[in-house]
């Protein structure tokens, strides 16, 4: 009892307060994660119509040359659509419809109602040549349309028929609660009632496109929104939703109890809340005109597009399991040298294709993943995670020796011959910063920047605050390195070439050489200060306070970074024409500057009153940060033992996170249920942040608030610093438990 006493004392001293303890964690049980599973149809001269799925999990899709079947096809690897050939003779039958009925395939073709279930005993023929619609009724009851006549079949007989003279027939449904089928035309919804054979108008309108009847509620879809009946009285519930993703609806469907529309630019389905999750772009569907909606296999919802077929998945996971998948993701595919990579050159997101190639930010994004593994190896013990740390702390070590000079390291490197050295201007001033290493077999970039910087010291001070022996020795020693060169070159990162890099400049003059509201100037204020109190920590050389203390009062560097957030904004070039540059707009960069480096500035204060000016410092800037929902920027204020963090936002943040992180096109700005606001400083451009599967962006340096990206299937990002960093951080912070199996949860209730 005495050593875990102790033991939060000690968390308390170093994170300023019972980190721990501040806020109940977020129990980590199964929930719903959905992904897709795509197949495509390799003739465009075929026509798909339908999709419907058995009760033995069979997938059968409704074409203008017959039936296909899905061949292949797993979560990123797509299928394609094939001839289905199981039933040699229905090739021979021209099929124009086809339902489920009790579980099991029913088609309509030119003659008949029919079967290969139950025996083939179901075969009724209809005598209507140019039969195009079927729907099915309770035993064995069905209901068959050309368009304009409609034939009731009951008892494997036609008993009734009607024929409409003014309108054409788009979609018939049974109401199982009102025991009545129900047709729709462009202009009117009709009941029609196989008991009493009663044939009634009950609502009149324009446009009409789709619909479907549930829980005595009609929707249907028109050409502009959607609005909801009664299914009992056919009473308007609610003027016409038009705020939707898109308004130009092609298919409603009740699916596993939720209300899905298909439409002309994807698809979405209505939360039970509010508001709707959309399945645009390839992320999840071949196409995105929706042809047809229905239900899959388990949770599985069916999307057919003019293109293929887009199997929507939804499967219990924890973020545990998430966690799991992302884990593998990157092994496979986006360890380089040991450096966590995102990859590239894909050809339309076919992961065969890829290359993976020096990055200009591969030691940030290491440094991200790094960390996370050796959180994730600090709360489970997992000696494939330390394995994994330790892989990535030895090429960033490498980036130091390979240079030849001592505490400067490379921006990456690769083997010689891979990249020429050009003359071209790179970052407003530097060559590309290729240089060949004293090993002739490498070659070596410099151009170093801050951001590398701060990536290499939130890697180094997590390592000498957690690992002990070697590893944190080695920490410490490169830690005490880097910033004894930065020192002792006036602040400054100095390259290959014996010149400043453009941006690892710590100096007073260019700092403060930039207006009060420029962002760097705090920025910078803020990242070295960090720093130097972090080497004094472990290495306990009085310099690093000394020169702190010099930048803090001398030059004003606390004032600085204690500057509101609500103070930076734009300057024009009277400022100086850099300064004006780098204040377009808010760059969100400094924020992954800010908040990774926030690890050196609160924990390591050296005064008590200096952690309470920082902790004011970071609180203003995570609460301008609030809109985005950052998960990460959530959990590094959590770590300051804050005690409201937004935890359910990070949650939110986490669960919303793509299983697929290909560059997919993503367009939203066609989208009448999200509020636009007015240009301005930050980039936000509506008024809540869309959730991580739903937008363009999913790195933490980009801007949130981006609504499109043109470029489609050309990239896969690294999970590494993007989810795993957040959510294994959420662990070792104890903000989010352990997994919970079903059984734990039953006895917890």
């Amino acid at each position: 009892m005495k050593f875990k006493k102790h033991f939060f004392l000690l968390v308390g001293v170093l994170f300023g307060g019972n980190v721990f303890a501040q806020t109940a964690a977020y129990v980590d049980k199964p929930y719903l994660q959905d992904f897709s599973v795509k197949h495509y149809l390799q003739d465009s001269s075929i026509q798909l119509r339908k999709v419907f799925t058995d009760k033995n999990g069979k997938v059968r899709i409704l074409s203008s040359a017959g039936l296909l079947q899905p061949h292949g096809g797993q979560f990123q690897y797509p299928g394609t659509l094939r001839p289905d050939r199981s039933y040699v003779p229905m090739a021979d039958k021209k099929i124009v419809d086809m339902t489920v009925h009790e579980r099991q395939f029913v088609y309509l073709d030119d003659k008949a109602v029919f079967s290969n279930a139950w025996a083939g005993n179901l075969y009724v023929k209809h005598t209507l040549p140019n039969a195009r619609l079927l729907c099915a009724g309770p035993h064995f009851t069905f209901l068959v349309s050309d368009g304009k006549s409609l034939k009731l079949i009951q008892e494997a007989k036609v008993t009734d028929e009607k024929t409409l003279t003014d309108r054409e027939v788009l979609g018939i449904r049974f109401d199982a609660r009102q025991n009545r089928f129900l047709i729709l035309t462009g202009q009117s919804l009709e009941t029609y009632s196989p008991a009493t054979k009663e044939w009634k108008t009950v609502y009149q309108g324009t446009a009409l496109t789709c619909f479907d009847v549930t829980d005595n509620k009609v929707y249907v879809g028109t050409t502009n929104g959607y609005f909801v009946l009664q299914a009992d009285s056919f009473k308007s519930l609610g003027e016409i939703q038009r705020k939707l993703p898109c308004t130009d609806l092609t298919a409603v469907a009740v699916v596993h109890g939720q209300v899905w529309f298909g439409s002309t630019l994807g698809a979405f389905m209505l939360r039970p809340e509010g508001g709707f999750n959309y399945y645009f772009g390839e992320r999840w569907i071949p196409g995105n005109r929706i042809l047809h909606i229905s239900a899959g296999e388990g949770q599985n919802v069916n999307l057919l597009t003019a293109k293929g077929l887009g199997e929507i998945h939804f499967q219990n996971m924890t973020l545990y399991d998430k966690a799991l998948v992302y884990e593998k993701q990157v092994r496979q595919r986006h360890i380089r040298y040991g450096f966590n990579s995102d990859i590239a050159t894909l050809k339309h997101g076919d992961l065969s294709t890829f290359e993976m190639g020096q990055r200009d930010s591969d030691n940030l994004w290491t440094s991200m993943y790094l960390v996370s593994q050796l959180f994730r190896y600090k709360v489970t013990g997992d000696k494939e995670a330390l394995d994994n740390c330790l892989e990535s702390f030895e090429a960033m070590q490498r980036l130091f020796s390979i240079t030849g000079m001592k505490g400067y390291f490379a921006r990456g490197f690769e083997r010689r011959g891979y990249h020429k050295f050009r003359n071209e201007k790179w970052d407003g001033g530097m060559t590309n910063g290729w240089v060949h290493a004293t090993d002739d077999e490498w070659d070596w970039r410099g151009t170093t920047s801050s951001d590398q910087t701060v990536g290499q010291m939130f890697a180094l001070t997590l390592l000498a605050q957690t690992m002990d022996g070697e590893v944190k020795q080695k920490a410490v020693t490169m830690m005490d390195q880097l910033m004894t060169n930065i020192i002792e070159n006036d602040w400054y990162l100095i390259d290959f070439d014996g010149k400043p890099t453009l941006w690892g400049k710590w100096n007073p003059e260019y700092v403060n050489a930039f207006p009060k509201s420029v962002g760097d100037r705090k920025l910078y204020a803020s990242n070295i200060i960090g720093f130097l109190q972090t080497a004094y920590h472990f290495t306990k050389k009085e310099i690093y306070k000394q020169k702190a203390y010099e930048l803090m009062n001398k030059h004003g560097y606390l004032e600085n970074l204690m500057r509101p957030i609500k103070e930076i904004g734009k300057v024009d070039e009277t400022d100086g024409k850099l300064a004006a540059e780098l204040s377009e707009e808010w760059n969100h960069s400094d924020d992954e500057m800010y908040f990774l480096a926030y690890w050196c500035l609160y924990p390591y204060a050296f005064t008590p009153e200096l952690k309470k000016q920082y902790f004011a410092a970071i609180k203003d800037h995570w609460n301008a940060e609030r809109p985005e929902k950052n998960g990460l920027w959530n959990l590094c204020y959590a770590m300051t033992g804050a005690k409201a963090f937004d935890q359910a936002e990070t949650i939110w943040f986490l669960k919303e996170f793509p299983l697929d992180m290909i560059e997919w096109q993503v367009m939203n700005s066609h989208r009448k249920d999200i509020e636009p606001i007015p240009a301005n400083f930050r980039g936000q451009t509506i008024t809540h942040v869309l959730p991580p599967d739903e937008r363009p962006e999913l790195k933490h340096n980009r801007n949130l608030f981006k609504l499109d990206r043109t470029s489609n299937g050309q990239a896969e990002l690294s999970a590494g610093d993007s989810f795993l960093l957040p959510y294994w951080m959420g662990r070792y912070l104890k903000v989010i438990s352990a997994p919970q199996s079903r059984q734990s949860l039953a006895s917890r209730e």
